[in-house]
């Protein structure tokens, strides 16, 4: 089961430089400068009251009475670390369809569990996940083999494990029971421990997403992509409403046409030159681009990403690379957190290829969406506390 120490770790960054189109202007005015996507804002309007219930979740999955629950004061506790800008039992009160609050006799304080609903829709998703294990074993392959030593700190995969679409206990069903294709050594610090591909794992020859795209695109009869850019390039992919410039068009037609060496392919040395910098950085954005693709909902919050960064040998800040390149990648700053998303994956708000994962998950958004609507207010439930009106309702404008 997932413990509270890991759900509640905070996460460090890793400033360094980018170098590609960026002005010169601080990090904070780059982001504040950024254009804004309406279709992702809207997108990030709903998700940023879906993680914090997923926090919620998370805790009360994490104990072991039965049925798991968590007390409301120790959610309150922990309201200013969920962002939960009014308080826990307010937050609580809002998704009744989601949480259901009683009173503990025995224990003499209210508590909080998960409904019926909810917690079906949770077994759906455990489901899903173990249908799909062996894309599980291969995600966490190709992740470790874009790393330049093959391996990864396990507290960096503990961050993203809900975005590989791990199962709760992946150290166990997944690492534990491959013991040909993954090792868990002690890291070189104290309670660090580094997950390591096999030798013979670590010469897989893996096609990136990129590359698949390229094929896919090439076969078009229609392609209007030139040869020269799509060799190298990406998908670009631009809102209506964003000026682009003579200027800006030019950089990343040349940028399109830049040679760079692919995540999954060996390195080697590299000259500190101006265009060296140039073929690394297209490399980071082939790393983070098929990170992101590895993704179930092709998402993942900047500050999680970032501690893959030095394993990766991304010598770049991840957040400015994302700015960089805003035809492949769009960041957004709502709910408290920088989020990035792999911007030819969605359309109109939604993955254009969904997966058994992501549909199980788009239920429990449901849900959020629903909010109060349809629920039986006044306590007539036996040890049920009961819910107030929508004056409770808490401040969502969070950027």
């Amino acid at each position: 089961m997932r413990s509270k120490a890991r759900i509640l770790e905070s996460i460090l960054k890793h400033p360094t430089t980018s170098t590609f189109i960026r002005s010169k202007t601080t990090s904070a005015q780059y982001v504040a400068s950024r254009f804004r996507d309406p279709t992702f804002e809207k997108l990030m309007d709903k998700y940023k009251n879906y993680i914090k219930v997923i926090s919620v979740q998370d805790l009360i999955l994490a104990n072991r009475n039965s049925p798991p629950s968590v007390s409301l004061e120790f959610l309150s506790r922990l309201s200013q670390k969920l962002h939960l800008n009014r308080g826990a039992t307010a937050f609580l009160r809002k998704y009744p369809h989601i949480f259901h609050i009683f009173y503990d006799p025995v224990k003499s304080q209210p508590f909080c569990k998960l409904t019926e609903t909810a917690v079906e829709i949770s077994r759906q998703e455990a489901e899903a996940i173990n249908a799909c294990l062996s894309l599980v074993v291969e995600r966490l392959v190709r992740l470790l083999s874009m790393s330049t030593s093959k391996s990864l700190p396990l507290r960096a995969v503990f961050k993203v494990w809900r975005e590989l679409g791990l199962p709760d206990d992946f150290e166990d069903s997944v690492i534990a029971r491959n013991p040909k294709i993954f090792r868990r050594c002690a890291g070189n610090e104290p309670n660090i421990h580094v997950l390591k591909l096999f030798d013979g794992m670590s010469k897989r020859d893996f096609t990136a997403a990129v590359d698949n795209w390229r094929v896919t695109e090439c076969c078009k009869e229609d392609c209007k992509v030139e040869r020269m850019e799509l060799r190298y390039g990406f998908k670009q992919g631009f809102p209506s409403g964003m000026r682009l410039g003579k200027g800006f068009k030019g950089r990343v037609k040349e940028w399109q046409r830049l040679p760079y060496v692919g995540p999954y392919e060996e390195m080697g040395e590299s000259k500190k030159t101006k265009a060296g910098m140039k073929r690394l950085e297209k490399r980071a954005v082939a790393i983070v681009h098929e990170f992101l693709s590895l993704t179930v909902e092709k998402m993942v919050e900047v500050e999680k990403i970032s501690h893959f960064r030095k394993w990766f040998g991304i010598d770049f800040n991840i957040r400015d690379l994302f700015l960089d390149h805003p035809g492949i990648f769009y960041l957004s700053t709502k709910g408290k957190r920088h989020t990035v998303f792999l911007r030819e994956a969605y359309e109109r708000g939604q993955l254009i290829e969904p997966n058994p994962v992501y549909d199980v998950r788009r239920k429990l958004l449901d849900l959020v969406f629903l909010g109060r609507h349809g629920s039986v207010t006044g306590g007539s439930k036996s040890g049920e506390v009961g819910t107030r009106g929508d004056s409770e309702s808490e401040d969502e404008n969070n950027e």
